[in-house]
This record gives C-alpha cells, sequence and structure tokens, in this order.
C-alpha cells in the first residue's frame, strides 16, 4: 500500500465515518434523555434515501401512506388516554386532533407533490419533514407508555420497532434497492485524491448539524430542557418539564438525523429497505466507543469506525465488519472492569 492508496482509503473511511457519527449522537441523545437504546435509528436513514428515491421515479412514497396510519393510531391512543383522565370528549378530541394534525398535512402535500416530479432539492425536504415526523409518533406508540420501565425492557421494546419498520419497508418500498442523484455531482483532484462533490457535501452537512446540535443544546430553551431530562427525569417533572414533549422531541431529532443521513448515504451507496440496521449498528458501534454518553466521543469513535472499516475492506473485503464489529469487545471489556458494578445491578 502506498500513499496515494491511504489516502483514498481515509478519505472514503472520514466520509463514511461522517454518517456513522451522526448516527451515533442520534444514539446518544435518545439514550441519555429517554434511557432507550434505539436500535431502529437506522430504519430512519434507510425510509430517509428510499423516499426520496421514489419521489425520483415519480411516485408517491409508501412513507406517506404509514406516516398516516401511524399518526391515526397515536391519535386514537391519544383520544383514549385523555378521555379516560379527563372524562370529557372535547379535550381528548383537540388532543388527537393535535397528534394528527401535522402528519396529515405532510401527507397530503407529499401525495400532491410525487407524481410532479418536483426539483430534487423539494423532494428532499419534503423526505426529511416526513421522516422526521416518524420519530414523535414511534415514542407515543411504542415508548411513552414504558417511560418508566427498565432499561432492558426498553432495549426489547427496541428490538421489536426494529423488526416491525424493516417488515414495513419491505412492505411499503419492496425488495428492489435505489441509488439516488448526488446533490453536486463535481469532481475535484487534490494531490493523489480525486474528490466527490457529494462527499464535500457530506462533511459539509454533518459539519453543520453538530454544530447546530451544539447550539441547540447549549444556547437554547428546549434543549436545556432536554439537558435536565437527561441528567435527573425526576427533578426535571418537579421543575415543570414535561418528560413526554421531551421524549417527542428527542425522536423527532433522531428521526431528523436519520433522515438527513439517509439523503446523504444514499448517492454513495444502494440502499435496501433492510440496509439501515447494518449502517446503524455501525453507529451503535461509535455511540458504545463514547459510552452512550459523549457527543464528542461518539464522533472520534465514528471517525475511528469508518477508517477502520476502510482499511479493513482492502486488506480483508470478505470480513470487514467482523473487524468493525469486533471494536465493541475490548471497549465493552475495558468499561467494564472501570465502571464496576451499577446500584441498579444490585
Amino acid at each position: 500500500m502506498d500513499f496515494s492508496i491511504a489516502s483514498i482509503l481515509m478519505l472514503d473511511g472520514l466520509t463514511n465515518g461522517a454518517i456513522y457519527a451522526l448516527l451515533g449522537m442520534g444514539i446518544v441523545l435518545v439514550f441519555t434523555v429517554t434511557r432507550v437504546i434505539f436500535i431502529p435509528q437506522g430504519e430512519f436513514v434507510a425510509y430517509g434515501a428510499l423516499t426520496l428515491a421514489i419521489f425520483q421515479t415519480g411516485k408517491t412514497p409508501g412513507t406517506v401512506w404509514l406516516l398516516l396510519i401511524l399518526a391515526g393510531v397515536a391519535a386514537l391512543m391519544d383520544l383514549v388516554t385523555v378521555w379516560r383522565h379527563r372524562g370529557r370528549a372535547t379535550p381528548a378530541f383537540m388532543a388527537a386532533l393535535r397528534t394528527f394534525a401535522i402528519p396529515a398535512v405532510i401527507c397530503a402535500v407529499s401525495a400532491w407533490a410525487g407524481p410532479r416530479n418536483l426539483p430534487l432539492v423539494v423532494q428532499a425536504l419534503l423526505t426529511v419533514c416526513i421522516v422526521t415526523a416518524f420519530g414523535p409518533l414511534v415514542y407515543r406508540v411504542a415508548y411513552q407508555s414504558l417511560a418508566g420501565a427498565s432499561s432492558l425492557v426498553l432495549l426489547i421494546v427496541s428490538v421489536g420497532v426494529h423488526f416491525a419498520m424493516t417488515g414495513l419497508g419491505l412492505l411499503f418500498f419492496g425488495a428492489e434497492g435505489f441509488r439516488n442523484p448526488p446533490f453536486w455531482d463535481n469532481r475535484f483532484a487534490v494531490g493523489p485524491l480525486n474528490v466527490s462533490g457529494q462527499a464535500l457535501i457530506i462533511f459539509t452537512a454533518s459539519a453543520a448539524l453538530i454544530v447546530m446540535l451544539w447550539l441547540f443544546f447549549e444556547r437554547s430553551l428546549y434543549g436545556k430542557a432536554l439537558r435536565a431530562t437527561a441528567v435527573n427525569r425526576l427533578g426535571a417533572r418537579l421543575m415543570g418539564i414535561s418528560t413526554q414533549a421531551a421524549g417527542q422531541l428527542t425522536f423527532a431529532m433522531a428521526a431528523l438525523i436519520g433522515a438527513l443521513s439517509g439523503l446523504l448515504i444514499g448517492p454513495t451507496t444502494t440502499v435496501f429497505y433492510d440496509s439501515g440496521f447494518l449502517i446503524g449498528l455501525k453507529g451503535f458501534v461509535a455511540a458504545v466507543i463514547a459510552g452512550l454518553a459523549s457527543y464528542p466521543g461518539a464522533l472520534i469513535g465514528a471517525l475511528a469506525v469508518g477508517a477502520i472499516e476502510a482499511f479493513g475492506s482492502f486488506w480483508a473485503s470478505s470480513f470487514k465488519e467482523v473487524i468493525v464489529f469486533t471494536i465493541i469487545l475490548p471497549v465493552l471489556l475495558w468499561r467494564s472492569l472501570k465502571s464496576g458494578h451499577s446500584e441498579e445491578e444490585h
């Protein structure tokens, strides 16, 4: 291996690592606020890439109808819950309407725009809106009623949600894979490297989103509320912070990160209905390296995962996935020896 090959592999690894960094930070975000190890994070990536791909064919994506069904289920759950607690029809119907209204508007606009072959940027914005709207609904349907359950129960629920979203992806998208057109198809020569415009977009978008997340948590009131919920859920409730709203906002942000990741990775690889699981697992490895607690640690871990994957595919392409996932073993062993046992285990 000479310097030029090593440079090409490093560029490829850092490009993929930027995507894994977003997913890793999304997993860390969800876990710190809700204690949910969110395995289906990768499904949002696949939904984002495939939704844009269906828009490109001039059809209405299946995620539109899936979103409408999920919104209806969540609205019905809110209707029943508020009716039981208050015993009055008006607050119950208003709660159901609030849950159903925004997804219904997104679905109506998307169904109208699907056959019209709108510009790629408009289709990408619609895709982000569709997939982001899934986040609060998934939390409402699958997790909100179990917010006080143990982490193991929430992990089991996450596995179930993963299989459900994968099966629904097969139903609404089919088994065929899609590759999206690049947002910028120019190429630039930088020494021995030939950098694509899509790679520059990936780096720029990932860096911008990381900075926006930092500003959100450091400067905004909602971000500080999420940080307070992550530190002490009971204390946050006593201070008037709604942990249910915090959970829905957290899942919306995770879905947004997944949707953007899907848009970024769609032009670089063929995405199938089940591709999100493997992509999400690599983001999970980065999150585990960070101890499911540190955003900078997730970023560093993701870049390391991307680089190891790239060089592993060069030296032993058949074992590149094994090499990547083996990283997690010494990290878990080191953290186990370092942290000892928690009070919850006793």
